[in-house]
């Protein structure tokens, strides 16, 4: 039985792992000295319209189209930043046929 080697390619400027990429690229978040903490997307309150699109595999126009209704329940605004309240976004497409 043959075994693949898959070669890693890593960022040297960059300090603590985060995660890897579909072609093996080591991710590594840059802490300025500082250690500062990973929270999973499942574990977050509040979604950026990326981690959205990551988390539900809609796509961030669609996502930014849902959210520009007044009648949105899953959307909450900071200042003009657009964040998305995780468990509502749950809870509406569980009950949703399509979008």
């Amino acid at each position: 039985m043959e075994v693949q080697v898959k070669e890693v390619c890593v960022c040297e400027a960059m300090k603590s792992p985060v995660g890897t990429l579909s072609n093996g690229t080591v991710l590594r978040q840059q802490d300025g000295g500082t250690k500062s903490r990973q929270v999973p997307i499942w574990q977050k309150s509040n979604l950026t319209l990326e981690e959205a699109a990551a988390y539900s595999g809609i796509g961030i126009n669609k996502l930014r189209s849902m959210t520009d209704s007044d009648e949105c329940k899953f959307v909450l605004w900071n200042g003009t930043k657009r964040l998305i309240k995780r468990r509502k976004l749950d809870e509406y497409l569980d009950k949703a046929f399509s979008i």
